[in-house]
């Protein structure tokens, strides 16, 4: 090896390590919040949404907003969705993801042919991570309720288990609806970012 090559092969691990430490703190960060369905990964999405507001704008139930500049210049106007107030409503035509236009939010590609073919729909996103607060929840400490289970659109997703809520992880999309079902003040459901 060279004198240029040892410094090639030296610069681009140097570059690498940088990268990967960059894209660290940003994942990071980004557990603060929950993006929009079908959100490219945080570096990609930041660097491709242009902050015009079309997916706030388009989204029928209010969910969408705009992230504050407390959170950083680097984020500051981009679209987040408010789950921790209401649910994402998993609209079937996807209106925030069809408004944006520079690919931030895109559907996955599914072979339309194929589509037609198996009558699969496009898989649901995974929003966020939601589990139940068996301390605060009614039904685990006595009396019945189960408010949250007729409002999940994910068939499946939230069944009773006797008499109890219990979410199945590999269903659930992660919406939110059943936290804005739940009747507690402090409600019985928990949102976090995946």
């Amino acid at each position: 090896m060279d004198r240029r090559d040892f410094f090639r092969a030296g610069l681009k691990k140097v570059t690498k390590t940088v990268v990967h430490e960059i894209d660290a703190r940003v994942e990071k960060k980004a557990k603060r919040y929950i993006r929009p369905p079908y959100a490219l990964s945080e570096v990609e999405f930041i660097l491709a949404c242009t902050r015009c507001d079309d997916c706030v704008e388009a989204c029928p139930h209010d969910v969408v907003f705009k992230l504050s500049a407390k959170l950083g210049a680097d984020v500051v106007g981009t679209p987040a969705l408010a789950l921790f107030k209401k649910g994402c409503h998993l609209c079937e035509d996807w209106p925030c993801v069809s408004a944006c236009t520079t690919g931030a939010l895109s559907l996955p590609a599914v072979d339309e042919e194929q589509e037609e073919e198996n009558k699969k729909p496009i898989p649901l996103p995974r929003l966020a991570k939601v589990t139940i607060n068996e301390q605060t929840c009614l039904p685990f400490s006595g009396p019945e309720c189960g408010a949250c289970v007729p409002d999940c659109p994910v068939p499946g997703a939230l069944i009773l288990n006797q008499e109890k809520p219990y979410i199945v992880p590999d269903l659930c999309a992660g919406c939110g609806l059943c936290r804005q079902a739940c009747y507690l003040d402090e409600k019985a459901i928990d949102i976090a970012s995946l």
